[in-house]
């Protein structure tokens, strides 16, 4: 058990980015998933996107709390200036999952589930580089 504890307190940024992230990614799906199952159709382009947008809100809505609390256990005082840099920061990595799925799903014509997963690997690394370097910084 002590060698567990140890570990985790080694590797406790990563694994709570994981855990994080998994709850975030569980968050997307079920409103991309929810959307195109009840009020959009997943096969137009213009509604997939639409999709997208939608899972990103509120998807990035609870990142910001959850990776500010329990990942990068963010002091700053400056909450509303973290919270537009993470915010910006994210408008990045949308436009790469929009251009993946765009590519993927629309240009090569692969299953729009598939390509999502896709496009959310590459997004996942992406936000954790950009909000470890850039948002949370530590020693500000």
């Amino acid at each position: 058990m002590k060698k567990i504890i140890s570990l985790y307190k080694k590797y406790k940024e990563i694994i709570n980015y994981v855990i994080v992230g998994g709850l975030t990614t569980l968050v997307s799906m079920v409103i991309f998933y929810g959307s195109t199952l009840t009020f959009l159709y997943g096969n137009n382009p213009v509604q997939l996107q639409i999709a997208n947008v939608i899972s990103w809100i509120g998807a990035v809505s609870f990142a910001y709390v959850a990776n500010r609390i329990f990942v990068f256990e963010s002091k700053s005082p400056r909450i509303f200036r973290e919270a537009v840099s993470f915010f910006s920061a994210r408008l990045l990595t949308l436009f790469l999952d929009m251009g993946t799925m765009f590519v993927l799903a629309t240009l090569l014509h692969i299953n729009y589930n598939f390509s999502k997963i896709i496009a959310m690997g590459l997004v996942t690394v992406g936000n954790y580089v950009i909000s470890k370097f850039f948002v949370f910084k530590k020693g500000k």
